[in-house]
């Protein structure tokens, strides 16, 4: 179970690892550069395909194109090397960009909010919002006053949703409707002592454990459905361990990315690169979003 560096692409911000099971690859972004990456494990062959605005989040639409969450905040459509936007900003919320987001099973997104500049969410308190993205196109808020919107994901039976609130230290969790998309009964699923990290992405396995990184934990951690922690995971050689997902032919190789490839001195060796394990069990894959498909 000991992580594999796979590629170090220098990440400043590395985040949003994602398996694409039809091309049978792994994509992830570098937030700030605008950079996105992919890397197929069968070849070993990897590059970087895209770059433009400051990209928080992503999806795969279910006609192969790339749904980008990004500053402003917008939403574009990746499709044939342009972007065509389908929100231009949220005039709400000026000078603040999507972060994490994620697909549910029927296509919508739930996608959360910071200020572009980070250090003003830490230093001056600002909040954020998770909104969700329905698939005609419309958006509302759903989650008000965050601190900091990150890491979400879907328990199995598809009935509760995880949502993490980084500068809270704390990871949520609501009931989840999948016919209506409604999220509900608020509750702390985890709440992060000061020597644990910052709680980052997030995903969860197929045995409805919750694997979360610990941005400036240098570690990776595995939690029970009761919200112990069963497991963790150390990156000795990357201080700013950002996200996680599961991908393979098998669901069973786990990604993680990183953060600090501009300042390996302070952050580790390989910080800022993408790293690859496998913890024994398998994922569940990510659903497709559907936004504007009908």
């Amino acid at each position: 179970m000991e992580p594999q560096m796979v590629v170090d692409y220098r990440n400043v911000v590395g985040e949003g690892p994602l398996w694409h099971p039809a091309e049978k690859k792994l994509y992830w972004i570098d937030i700030m550069t605008g950079r996105i990456m992919r890397y197929d494990p069968a070849s070993g062959e990897h590059s970087q395909f895209f770059q433009g605005p400051i990209v928080g989040g992503f999806t795969m639409q279910a006609d192969g194109s790339l749904l980008l969450f990004l500053e402003g905040p917008a939403v574009a459509e990746l499709k044939d090397g342009s972007l065509h936007y389908l929100i231009d900003d949220l005039p709400e919320e000026p000078g603040y960009r999507f972060n994490d987001v994620i697909a549910d099973p029927a296509g919508r997104v739930f996608c959360g909010t910071m200020p572009t500049d980070a250090d003003r969410a830490v230093n001056d308190g600002l909040l954020g919002r998770l909104y969700r993205l329905d698939t005609d196109g419309s958006i509302r808020v759903v989650v008000d006053d965050v601190r900091l919107s990150n890491g979400l994901g879907f328990t199995p039976d598809r009935k509760r949703m995880y949502y993490t609130d980084s500068l809270a230290r704390r990871i949520l969790v609501f009931d989840y409707d999948e016919r209506t998309g409604d999220i509900s009964n608020r509750r702390v699923f985890r709440d992060v002592p000061d020597d644990g990290g910052v709680p980052d992405g997030m995903t969860v396995d197929s045995e409805g454990y919750v694997w979360s990184a610990s941005a400036g934990g240098s570690a990776l951690y595995r939690f029970a459905p009761d919200g112990r922690e069963d497991r963790r995971i150390d990156f000795p050689t990357a201080k700013i361990v950002s996200s996680v997902t599961f991908g393979g032919a098998d669901v069973d190789e786990m990604y993680v990315t990183t953060i600090g490839g501009d300042r390996k001195r302070e952050s580790g060796k390989d910080a800022g690169a993408l790293f690859r394990l496998r913890p024994g069990v398998t994922g569940t894959p990510d659903f497709y979003s559907r936004i504007g498909l009908y």
